[in-house]
């Protein structure tokens, strides 16, 4: 039997949280920490209090972008306990992030024991608010001070979390986006499949631009022809054509996301034809003038499923459908959160229980 996870009374400043979460500022109390050395390994994993860190000037991570990180949802059950979304593919791909860096990998127990211990000390943050998550960010940066142009002799993990509100707003509703053809998120043997932080700030530039024209987002295109469209922001892409679901396939330099996976399946359980595709930012266009294309959505641990209804385009801008979010959309929308929230079967250990 699933152990319910007691909640006390929150204190004033998770109640103001509560209220008004946003998406990213409303910390929660705790956080986990280890430290690596060549001649320790990983060291026993410590909980204690969200705090600032002390930090050289020359720690590597700041200089170098030894820097890694991942993002998973807690989700309230309806038995009151408390699951984590697929910790393991998120431990999985930490590691994969970490070797591409020449970092040590985390061990998947380390990872998931710092996961429970978090959640259980900030299990009080959430409600029975629908809206409301526990958004868990592990971390980890080359720690050592040195200046030298090569792999830390450090590295620092931490564990942290949030309470987490829509990443668009509370409402689901369709958002504009700009397809970047002057800058691009990632390259053929780069680090466009694993989630480090140099990975980001270069893309801030042309989100910014986007914003300028209207736009909440920005489409990126491959670097090489500028042609097929890769992501969406930090957000994985799919089209709706007819009856199947079709995303971009993974060619090395897009993000293997979470949520992308899980919806590959859920879309197949609903009965659509599933299919991986390379799909140029033309092909797109013409669909959607065509009506063959009806609807597009982005997906990712934060924006779970965004419909996207407007394309603006140097080679012409279009409407996606009618500009709403469609049917499949909402429908594979509802199938995923219920699976989070364990209103539905889990397709097969999906949901991590805490408590």
């Amino acid at each position: 039997m699933t152990a319910i996870v007691e909640r006390p009374t929150v204190p004033t400043r998770q109640s103001k949280a509560m209220a008004d979460p946003g998406h990213g500022n409303a910390f929660t109390d705790h956080l986990a920490r280890c430290i690596w050395t060549p001649a320790t390994g990983w060291q026993p994993l410590e909980l204690g209090p969200l705090r600032d860190l002390t930090m050289h000037p020359g720690t590597i991570g700041l200089h170098y972008a030894q820097v890694i990180f991942e993002g998973m949802k807690a989700f309230l059950q309806q038995d009151g306990s408390l699951a984590v979304f697929r910790p393991q593919r998120n431990a999985a791909r930490f590691a994969r992030s970490a070797a591409r860096l020449a970092m040590p990998e985390l061990p998947e127990q380390l990872f998931i024991e710092a996961v429970e211990q978090v959640v259980l000390a900030d299990a009080q943050w959430l409600t029975d608010n629908p809206q409301h998550t526990l958004y868990l960010r592990p971390l980890m940066f080359a720690s050592e001070a040195n200046l030298m142009l090569r792999a830390s002799n450090e590295y620092t993990f931490l564990m942290m979390a949030f309470l987490a509100g829509g990443f668009f707003g509370d409402t689901v509703a369709p958002v504009s986006v700009m397809v970047s053809h002057e800058h691009t998120r990632a390259m053929p043997g780069g680090t466009g499949n694993v989630k480090c932080a140099a990975n980001y700030g270069p893309s801030l530039l042309a989100q910014r631009k986007a914003q300028e024209v209207g736009c909440q987002q920005v489409v990126w295109l491959d670097a090489v022809e500028r042609r097929w469209v890769e992501e969406m922001g930090g957000m994985n892409l799919f089209f709706v054509r007819g009856g199947e679901v079709v995303t971009p396939r993974l060619t090395g330099t897009l993000l293997p996301g979470v949520t992308r996976d899980a919806l590959l399946t859920l879309a197949a359980q609903e009965g659509f034809a599933v299919s991986e595709e390379r799909i140029s930012i033309d092909e797109w266009r013409r669909g959607c003038q065509a009506g063959e294309i009806t609807e597009t959505f982005a997906c990712g641990t934060a924006a779970v499923v965004t419909p996207v209804g407007r394309v603006r385009d140097e080679g012409g801008d279009f409407v996606i459908g009618t500009g709403a979010a469609g049917p499949v959309t909402m429908r594979l929308r509802a199938t995923l959160l219920d699976v989070q929230h364990g209103r539905r079967r889990d397709p097969g250990g999906w949901l991590h229980r805490v408590g």
